[in-house]
Order: structure tokens, then sequence, then C-alpha cells
């Protein structure tokens, strides 16, 4: 069975260049670097991530990887960086590659986004343990609770709107119709999931064709998180950043 000392734990950073919300968006400086290097400089310093490899299909972001340290062995395919293409084929491509050309095989996989650039290397250290210590879990997930929970929200059909969740189980087990108009207090507690944290095992994406699987552990961030989609967002990330690292 597979320790911590012999399992081969590789990071892979997904940065396709044709953002369309922020133009050049993953080497668009964010507080005195790219935003790739943010994610990039927190998964090198981790005690468990052996390699961290970089996706791209663009040799602008090749080349300022490479400059901060990410390893850039292939391009990736045109095909796999549409603004469609999901997470699990992107990775599948490099972790093929990686058999294919350096008969390497990682055992477990750390899915980074540069699109949230808070996380830490402590963070990531400490959702890989809990993969290693969970065998039979497929995978680790950042959660928080959402600003609003989907109970109180609504679907336009046509004219009229309904609820987007008309029932759903209470804390204690019993049915609660009308979930809508229920307090929140009365309400199960739910959570979303972030950018910053995705750890896979390699079976969860070659086998279930998943970044995710069934058996999913949650990693509850203790703090504020972001997920860069918009020039505001990027703003906001700038502040939050500085405030991090203000002495």
């Amino acid at each position: 069975m597979n320790t911590k000392d012999n399992l081969k734990i590789i990071a892979i950073m997904l940065a396709r260049g044709g953002s369309e919300g922020i133009p050049g968006k993953n080497i668009k400086e964010l507080a005195g670097k790219p935003l790739i290097a943010w994610v990039g400089d927190e998964a090198q310093k981790s005690k468990y991530i052996q390699r961290t490899i970089l996706s791209t299909d663009y040799e602008d972001i090749a080349e300022v990887g490479k400059k901060y340290g990410l390893e850039v062995p292939f391009m990736r395919p045109p095909e796999l960086a549409e603004d469609v293409t999901p997470d699990p084929p992107v990775i599948e491509h490099a972790v093929k590659w990686l058999k294919e050309n350096e008969d390497y095989v990682p055992d477990i996989i750390v899915h980074l986004r540069p699109t949230g650039p808070m996380v830490t290397s402590k963070e990531l250290d400490e959702a890989i343990e809990l993969l290693i210590n969970n065998p039979e879990a497929d995978s680790v997930r950042s959660v928080q609770e959402p600003p609003k929970p989907p109970f109180k929200m609504w679907v336009v059909d046509g004219e009229y709107m309904t609820p987007f969740i008309k029932e759903v189980k209470g804390p204690d087990g019993n049915i609660i119709k009308d979930a809508h108009t229920t307090p929140r207090q009365l309400l199960p507690k739910v959570y979303q999931t972030s950018a910053d944290i995705g750890i896979l095992r390699l079976n969860t994406l070659l086998e279930k064709k998943s970044v995710i699987g069934d058996k999913v552990i949650p990693y509850h961030l203790k703090r504020e998180t972001i997920d860069i989609d918009t020039p505001i967002d990027f703003e906001i990330a700038r502040m939050m950043i500085k405030h991090r690292t203000k002495p």
C-alpha cells in the first residue's frame, strides 16, 4: 500500500489563453506578479507536491510559467482549450502525455486553478493529507458557506417564477415544504466549492472521468476567498492580497 513517502503527487495547473472576460487574465499582473505565479509559488512550497506542471495553449503563458518555476513539457491542443472544454479531459491529456513520454504515473493530482490566488501551501498540504488519510475518498474540495442559500432562489419559466427548490429535508430529517419561505436557521447547512483546492486520485480521473468523483471530502476554508472572473474580481483580489500581506 502506498504511503506518504512513496506516493507520487503532482500538481497540474490549467491556464488557457482565450479568456474573454479579462484578456490575458492568467498572466495579468496581480499585486506584483502574474496571476499564475500566486498559485504556482504556493504549490512549489508544498511538502508533498513533487512536480508542478502547467497546461496551456498559449506560448506567452508557457514562457511566464517557466520563469516562475512551472514545468511546461507540452502545449495543450486547441481542441482542449475552448470556452466550453471541461476540466477532466484536459487533466487526462496531461496525465497521458506524462505516461507516454516520461513513463511517469502520479497517484494523486492537485488540480490548480490560477483564478484562486489566495490558496496557501499549508492549505494544499492539509487537503492532501485529508485524501491520503481517507483511502476510500475520491477527492477533496475546498468549501465555504454561500452568502445566500439556494433555497431562497427562483427560476423563471415563461411569465412566472417558481422556487428553485420547493422542498428539502431539514436538519431533523423531516421534509420542509415551501423551503423558500422557511427561516434560514431551520434549513440544512449547505456549502459551495471554491477555486482554491481540488485534490483527486488518479483513479477518480481515469475510471470515473471526473475530477470530483462520488466520495468527496470537504476542506473547510477559514478565510475569505475569490474566483477571479471579471475585472472587478481582479481588483478585489488585489485588495485581499494587500490585506493578507500587510505587516
